[in-house]
């Protein structure tokens, strides 16, 4: 009897057979009974050779900004040779619509067609699922490389608008003001931005500074204090 204790002892524990009714024997109590199992779920993932470099190079999607790219090329490129060739070959008919235009008027056109255009391409990079910001970005890149065009803008513009515009050059000459007032208050901005990541601690309340809210409203006062230098900083008259 000790005997068969012993070898009883010995034996393995029955494992578990599971049958096609998703049942299976075990031993409970020491006598075996027929109890339920849960079944394994079937994966539903299927196999792929893709590593994940490839699926996260899929996810951003690398031929929809390739193509954004070449429209921002083609808006940077199209827009500014037209606006330069009714400048010299349209004269006339530009200083007529140029005449209707303060100085300040015509740097407002110019300072809010590039903080458009840069805004356009702030919210096309935070929000990159939508298409609507990199249209925007696009048209208002062309928009402004347009008045740059037709403003003549290079770093010596203002020999070039006085030639071509004689009189009306004032209104040529403020809109190029207003576009380089809004390329320095991004220059500014970026500076300040980039100062406030590396001054301020991720655990600091300071780094509220840095959510992409504040940097939008920090932004545009910046660009509102640009506009403001241009419009009454004695800039218009100066040349």
């Amino acid at each position: 009897m000790g005997r068969d204790a012993a070898n009883q002892a010995a034996d393995p524990a029955p494992v578990a057979e599971p049958t096609e009714a998703n049942e299976a024997t075990e031993l409970v109590d020491g006598r075996p009974r027929v109890v339920e199992v849960s079944k394994h779920p079937v994966a539903s993932i299927p196999e792929t050779e893709l590593s994940l470099a490839d699926i996260e190079r899929n996810r951003s999607r690398p031929a929809q900004w390739v193509a954004v790219i070449v429209a921002a090329l083609v808006a940077i490129i199209a827009p500014y040779w037209a606006g330069r060739v009714m400048a010299v070959r349209h004269t006339a008919q530009v200083v007529e619509h140029l005449d209707l235009l303060t100085p300040q008027g015509g740097a407002f056109i110019g300072w809010t067609v590039t903080m458009a255009a840069i805004a356009g391409l702030f919210l096309a990079l935070v929000d990159a699922k939508r298409w609507i910001w990199r249209v925007l970005f696009i048209l208002a890149l062309a928009a402004e490389q347009f008045v740059a065009g037709v403003s003549l803008l290079k770093l010596d513009f203002w020999y070039s608008t006085y030639v071509v515009y004689g009189d009306s050059a004032a209104v040529a000459n403020a809109a190029n003001l207003g576009i380089i007032g809004a390329g320095l208050g991004v220059a500014v901005f970026a500076v300040i931005w980039v100062g406030l990541l590396v001054v301020i601690k991720t655990s600091s309340p300071l780094n509220v500074l840095t959510r992409s809210w504040v940097s939008f409203v920090l932004f545009f006062a910046i660009e509102a204090v640009s506009l403001l230098v241009v419009l009454f900083g004695g800039l218009l008259t100066a040349i």
